[in-house]
């Protein structure tokens, strides 16, 4: 009989590792758009995401007493929660923004920076957004920074000491996927920080190409959330990154332009 132990044999031990703490997924996931709490709570569960990224300055965590929170249906005892700064257009606003959401959750220092240039394509404003992670930093803060694609400027935002660079694969909410995936395989491939792909995923398969790429994670909310059904599709997406991420490590075949067969020839009886 042949040797099966290959064939079985186990997917390597591999975590994610952000800020010092560990995370058996490498799905992040908004909690915006969904349709009311509940969903985004079931929405969340499916996908698996152990991340939640969460926008200070339209969800209420706690700042609004008397209103629905948040933090009822998806507590920080089970998830991270990751205050951001969307809707934030100058540095100041984003520090701001962080030092309220620190105050809110007790101390809590993971931030997700973004700094906005214009209301249009919500591209990041990359000045802003390095001197608001510089400002970050020193003031205690691992931040986790939402930026172009630009391999020059996720090296610096990492030598600045952000705990995560997270470049965009299209623009937020288009749905695009990803647009320059040499861009994203540059700045892989001189990182020593997780590279999450944030912003412009569609669909499961633009998520399992930005793990196979070799990003450490993918951080989501508009392909869930303006799903049909974003419940199903959340789902989708965790087999998807698990799916990517499995195959990045296994390891893909060279693309040929010519065919190679699967049972070739050479030593066939007769």
């Amino acid at each position: 009989m042949g040797d099966n132990s290959a064939m079985n044999a186990p997917v390597p031990t591999d975590s994610l590792v952000i800020a010092g703490k560990t995370y058996s997924s490498r799905l992040l996931t908004g909690t915006g758009k969904f349709k009311d709490l509940e969903e985004t709570r079931l929405a969340t569960e499916a996908a698996g995401a152990q991340i939640v990224t969460v926008a200070i300055r339209r969800t209420n965590i706690g700042q609004i007493p008397g209103e629905p929170n948040l933090l009822d249906v998806l507590p920080p005892e089970r998830f991270t929660i990751l205050p951001n700064t969307a809707g934030c257009y100058t540095a100041e606003d984003a520090v701001r923004t962080c030092r309220l959401a620190r105050e809110l959750l007790d101390g809590h220092n993971l931030t997700k920076l973004e700094v906005l240039g214009d209301q249009k394509t919500l591209y990041p404003d990359v000045i802003q957004t390095l001197k608001a992670a510089e400002l970050l930093v020193k003031d205690g803060f691992d931040v986790m920074v939402y930026t172009s694609d630009d391999p020059i400027l996720a090296k610096r935002l990492e030598e600045i000491g952000c705990a995560a660079v997270m470049p965009l694969a299209a623009p937020i909410g288009s749905g695009l996927g990803i647009q320059n995936k040499y861009n994203l395989i540059e700045i892989i491939e001189n990182a020593k920080v997780p590279i999450i792909v944030d912003a412009g995923v569609g669909t499961a398969s633009d998520a399992a190409i930005a793990m196979e790429l070799g990003c450490d994670g993918v951080l989501m909310n508009t392909a869930i959330a303006g799903a049909r059904n974003p419940v199903l599709m959340a789902g989708a997406m965790r087999k998807a990154v698990e799916a990517g991420r499995e195959a990045f490590l296994a390891g893909r075949i060279p693309r040929k332009r010519y065919a190679s067969a699967s049972s070739p020839l050479e030593g066939v009886i007769g």
